[in-house]
């Protein structure tokens, strides 16, 4: 938590969570998982969904972050918090971006 290392996790192909990089700061991970739509190229028509831990404006940042990046619709991004099974692990801060991209990457 000192150096402000954040991990971008995914879940891969077979249900698995893997850690996929490792950034410095939260508007960088933030920023990251705005990429991440990008790199899997995910149709910016469908409904997207962003949980999080208690952090709605980092939500939010996200949320522009798409529509203004790859012109998603702000009305098909629903955010929400995050369950309290998924809370309890992962704690209060947590961002979670989840749409369908080409492949799982």
């Amino acid at each position: 938590s000192m150096l402000a290392i954040k991990p971008v996790l995914h879940v891969n192909e077979e249900g698995k969570l893997i850690a996929r990089s490792k950034v410095r700061g939260r508007k960088q991970a933030l920023h990251a998982l705005v990429q991440k739509f990008g790199e899997l190229e995910a149709a910016k028509d469908q409904w997207i969904f962003i949980s999080h831990g208690d952090c709605e404006a980092d939500a939010l940042q996200v949320k522009q972050g798409l529509v203004q990046a790859y012109g998603c619709d702000p009305e098909k991004i629903v955010l929400s918090f995050v369950g309290p099974v998924i809370g309890s692990h992962s704690g209060p801060g947590t961002v979670a971006l989840f749409f369908r991209g080409k492949d799982r990457g």
